[in-house]
């Protein structure tokens, strides 16, 4: 085969362009009459991000600022865009195409490619089955330009310049009088061709190759050949996200707690070889129990940690499926793990350690009671201030701690401040506290603190504190302070 023919692929590719998906999307939920935009933040400008057919004949374009656009067209409404949600708008449209070919993938932001090699006889025809997806999508309310041809390339050429259906092993003929941007080359590469004299593919495909390749580079030359069939491009399709659910429907109802525990560990089988292949664990699993008298019932079970070993997990469903109320009977039982987290594979060593995930199971065991949230524990924080040093936090969503780094010992209790009698910077001698009479026997420090500027506490509003650590004759060992900007003495710590 020369390298100016074009080669016969046998294959047959669609390309689906949504010119305006985000607009159609959102006149979807909420129709309007008349010119029609979205907008989108860039930069310090608000500007136009998609339009419909009104805005579009009224003269606006993308881009444009929107207060220019209401200068030419005083009659716009306007929304602002929601990039993220077209995207997940784009990617269900992408499984709903699934009806037509197992192969489809996305196209940049607003496109479908799909590969209908050898399924276009089940809707009749190539024309019957594009009939029947433009129909579809424009029930739908969305506007779409279709391209047929052999490759990825002229599919998308066409689809975007010049709709239509490229014959087989015709794509040189198709794609000749479409534009050079239509090979999907860069704006400012098309710019330069045009210069040229080179305005259209078949212009393109007239010329030396050499002196283009040695001017523009290999991706001139490289789009032109898969646009062609030349070189080979694959249509990818996107695999759907794995599915965390399991479902069991039995013969006969059941009501027994024992029995609907033994489907559940059957259930729980299957769903953590799923989370085991994925390398993933579970936070949160929903049982749902379906009645014979169509009510149903949910178990949920909420973890301290991510788990995928069904040994462990069965147990700590016992109190909720124990509460369950059976009615006439249980047909069908169905396990989701509704919250995933990775949990890659361990290496497992012979030497024996100790069994860390206990107490996981343990603040699971308690939470299953009293609420996760409600199981905390203490973790160290950056700070000099006592009251600050150390945060509360859930234990389930949060790690143990490093090591209490602390300059000079502190009291195991703090309480707030309470005021004693006492002058002159070193403790007093006698004081009385909680209706206790305490004579000083050995006091240490002055250990000065200052208040952090940065942050605002009216509890720090007296200024510096010079804290000591005084033990009394009658056993007490307590921890005060003394404000010389505003002199007082307080009581704020007992140590053990």
């Amino acid at each position: 085969m020369s390298v100016g023919t074009e080669r016969r692929t046998g294959r047959r590719i669609v390309s689906a362009w949504f010119p305006r998906l985000a607009s159609d999307r959102a006149l979807r939920t909420r129709p309007v009459e008349g010119p029609f935009a979205l907008t989108l933040q860039v930069g310090n400008a608000n500007r136009l991000h998609c339009l419909n057919h009104a805005a579009e004949r009224a003269g606006l374009e993308r881009g444009m600022p929107v207060s220019d656009a209401r200068a030419f067209c005083p009659g716009l409404q306007t929304r602002i865009a929601d990039p993220a949600g077209d995207t997940r708008f784009l990617h269900a449209l992408r499984r709903w195409a699934t009806r037509y070919c197992p192969w489809v993938g996305i196209e940049g932001e607003d496109g479908l490619v799909m590969d209908i090699t050898g399924v276009a006889h089940l809707f009749g025809d190539e024309p019957l089955l594009l009939a029947d997806l433009r129909q579809r999508l424009a029930r739908a309310g969305f506007g779409v330009r279709l391209g047929l041809a052999d490759t990825r390339g002229a599919a998308w050429a066409l689809a975007r310049f010049g709709e239509g259906e490229a014959p087989p092993g015709r794509m040189a003929e198709a794609l000749a009088p479409l534009p050079v941007a239509a090979l999907r080359l860069e704006p400012a590469t098309a710019t330069a061709l045009q210069r040229l004299g080179l305005r259209t593919v078949g212009d393109l495909t007239a010329t030396a190759r050499a002196p283009l390749t040695r001017r523009f580079g290999p991706e001139v030359m490289m789009r032109l050949d898969q646009a062609l069939g030349r070189q080979p491009e694959q249509v990818t399709p996107l695999s759907d996200p794995p599915h965390y659910g399991v479902r069991m429907t039995l013969p006969e109802p059941i009501g027994l707690q024992d029995d609907v525990m033994a489907g559940l560990a059957r259930l729980l089988e299957r769903l953590c070889a799923k989370l085991q292949a994925q390398e993933a664990g579970a936070r949160m699993f929903r049982l749902t129990l379906r009645r014979v008298d169509q009510d149903a019932q949910e178990v949920e079970l909420r973890l301290a940690r991510p788990l995928r070993e069904a040994a462990r997990i069965l147990p700590l469903f016992a109190r909720g499926v124990g509460e369950v109320e059976a009615g006439f009977g249980i047909d069908q039982l169905r396990l989701a793990a509704v919250q995933v987290e990775p949990l890659p594979v361990q290496q497992v060593s012979s030497v024996p350690q100790g069994r860390s995930d206990q107490l996981g199971d343990l603040i699971t065991r308690i939470g299953t009671r009293i609420g996760l949230e409600n199981v905390q524990r203490f973790l160290p924080a950056d700070s000099h201030i006592p009251e600050r040093a150390f945060l509360i936090a859930p234990a389930a969503w949060s790690e143990p701690g490093g090591p209490w780094a602390s300059p000079r010992p502190r009291p195991l209790r703090l309480f707030p401040p309470e005021a004693i009698g006492g002058t002159g910077p070193r403790p007093p001698a006698r004081f009385r506290w909680r209706r206790m009479a305490l004579e000083t026997g050995r006091a240490t420090g002055p250990e000065r603190i200052a208040p952090e500027w940065w942050m605002s506490d009216e509890a720090w509003r007296s200024g510096l504190r010079d804290y000591w650590q005084v033990e009394t004759r009658q056993g007490r060992r307590l921890w005060l302070f003394y404000t010389p900007q505003n002199p007082g003495w307080f009581v704020q710590g007992e140590f053990p």
